[in-house]
């Protein structure tokens, strides 16, 4: 490997000895290590954050090891955020693992790969090794376009991470009505979106999420995600312990497996019927049945009623 891995970890030594272990497998030259400090309330917790930072520790082959340990508690939202700033900083391009995404072994030479073929084209911002369509809307290429946001291991550029917007400035501007506001393959995720969207603008102080703010960002600037025709990451952490996500249906996730040598699509064009699915098993699945009954209510009889109560 010639790309650095951001590794960011917190309490949970079980997981992150696995993920550490296929970061030690694939021998990067630059390791950062970002970690939050333990919350002192949390009975237990300055235990757990010591002994998972120590996992860290067995670097055995030929790496700069930077650790990014923070001795307070930041919240996962500002952590993430610090943390990549501070790697971005110092390097041009890396590939990010948190300490429940267990990568194959091919992860890491795809997401090298497409970071040297895309690193001068500014609209490509995001690379992700997760696919939840099941092998359904597969393509003669080894990955598609998608405006979806997926972070269970990814890769991106220096480029790209300065145009998170952690405090969502373009809101209702001129990029949010020109890139945002159409870039929705339906009405449906529109209106997910935006919602979601709209409570971290408005209450900035309760948000957690990283990822959502990220989504944002990649959004409102017109990126593209790379999305493998194969899922490459599993999520291992769905249990107590996990931030936001603490159980997960069987049909969301497929497992990880390997990808051959890639084939390339020959244009920049968003797979917007890929993207259809993907907003209906991998996000439209958690809202429970009767809001989105109430929802396509709105959509088809609406008019006025969706205008006035759905942005």
């Amino acid at each position: 490997m010639n790309t650095a891995v951001a590794f960011i970890i917190f309490k949970r030594p079980d997981t992150t000895a696995r993920v550490f272990a296929a970061i030690r497998a694939a021998r990067p030259p630059r390791l950062y290590v970002i970690a939050d400090g333990a919350r002192p309330d949390k009975p237990g917790e300055p235990q757990a954050v010591s002994v998972t930072r120590a996992l860290t520790d067995a670097v055995d082959w030929d790496c700069d090891v930077i650790r990014l340990y923070s001795d307070q508690n930041l919240g996962c939202r500002k952590r993430v955020q610090t943390g990549l700033d501070a790697v971005f900083a110092r390097e041009e391009e890396a590939i990010i693992l948190e300490d429940d995404c267990l990568p194959d072994p091919s992860f890491f030479p795809y997401c090298e790969e497409l970071l040297a073929r895309y690193r001068k084209e500014p609209r490509v911002m995001h690379i992700s090794g997760d696919n939840f369509l099941w092998g359904r809307c597969r393509t003669s290429s080894s990955y598609h376009f998608s405006r979806s946001v997926h972070v269970w291991g990814w890769a991106t550029w220096r480029r790209a991470w300065h145009l998170y917007d952690a405090d969502m400035a373009t809101w209702g501007g001129p990029l949010f009505e020109q890139n945002l506001l159409p870039g929705f393959v339906s009405e449906a995720e529109r209106t997910y979106w935006l919602e979601a969207f709209g409570k971290i603008h408005d209450n900035p102080e309760k948000n957690t999420s990283w990822a959502t703010i990220w989504s944002y960002s990649v959004r409102v600037h017109d990126g593209l995600c790379v999305y493998p025709q194969v899922n490459l990451v599993e999520n291992i952490g769905f249990d107590g312990e996990a931030t936001h996500t603490f159980s997960m249906p069987d049909f969301y996730q497929p497992p990880a497996r390997p990808i051959g040598p890639l084939k390339h699509p020959r244009t920049l064009t968003v797979h917007t019927r890929a993207d259809a699915l993907n907003f209906e098993t991998a996000f439209r699945y958690q809202e429970p049945r009767r809001l989105r009954q109430l929802k396509n209510w709105l959509r088809i009889k609406g008019g006025a009623l969706r205008r006035k109560f759905i942005p």
